[in-house]
């Protein structure tokens, strides 16, 4: 029965990785170009297996920031995992910490999303989520791969644009989450308040006060809309 329950996670949680696959091919091709190893490259995706974070990383790798600003921001970018992973805690309960674990670090977006759909409409089952992790963890272990390998037969990847890259990943992101008035305000705010910081302020502080600023204004419009209900 687990056996037939890491297959159908893998099975449902494929035709997801379509999306994922271009990513990781634009990561390897882009760390490479700002200067990180093949080996650096692969590892990150092996050890950190978080795309957003790992491709906002980069410029900040580029520009010298400290691993403390990396390491905040990417903690801020991923805050997001805390109510992914409470809203599947209550199926977790007769797991082991480290079978927790486990399946907490293979969470990615995606694979969160395939198996609370299951674990509400069926029934959760531990099997099921560690094959739909394992084949978003491999998917994205091999389009970075991918990208590394093409990275290094273009011997200069911003020629070809693909510096856009990291903002067109994080556009398709986010444009499809712009589903109310709510999600539309707190990403205009955190638009002007980074676009004003990076004026105003030296070095990359501008994304970690974009970040806390769509975080207070999405707390105060959610409480604002909550009273008016």
């Amino acid at each position: 029965m687990k056996t037939k329950e890491f297959f159908k996670g893998i099975k449902d949680t494929l035709p997801i990785m379509v999306g994922m696959f271009p990513f990781g091919l634009a990561y390897g091709i882009v760390a490479q170009s700002i200067g990180l190893t093949p080996g650096e490259t692969l590892l990150m995706s092996l050890l950190v297996f978080a795309g957003a974070a790992q491709f906002i990383s980069l410029p900040m790798f580029a520009e010298g920031a400290g691993m403390a600003m990396i390491a905040l921001t990417a903690l801020l970018i991923n805050l997001r995992h805390l109510l992914m992973g409470m809203s599947l805690a209550p199926y977790m309960t007769e797991l082991s910490l480290p079978q927790k674990a486990l399946l907490s670090f293979g969470m990615a977006d995606e694979t969160y999303a395939v198996t609370i759909s299951r674990a509400q409409a069926t029934g959760y089952s531990a099997a099921f989520q560690l094959g739909s992790n394992v084949t978003g963890y491999v998917t994205w272990a091999v389009s970075t791969a991918g990208g590394i390998l093409l990275g290094s037969r273009i011997s200069d990847p911003l020629s070809w644009g693909l510096d856009f890259a990291m903002p067109a990943t994080f556009l398709a992101l986010l444009i499809p989450r712009l589903t109310d008035k709510l999600n539309v305000l707190v990403c205009l705010v955190a638009a002007g308040v980074s676009i004003m910081a990076a004026v105003t302020i030296p070095g990359k502080w501008y994304i970690i006060i974009a970040c806390l600023a769509a975080v207070v204004a999405g707390g105060i419009l959610e409480g604002a809309e909550s009273d008016e209900n």
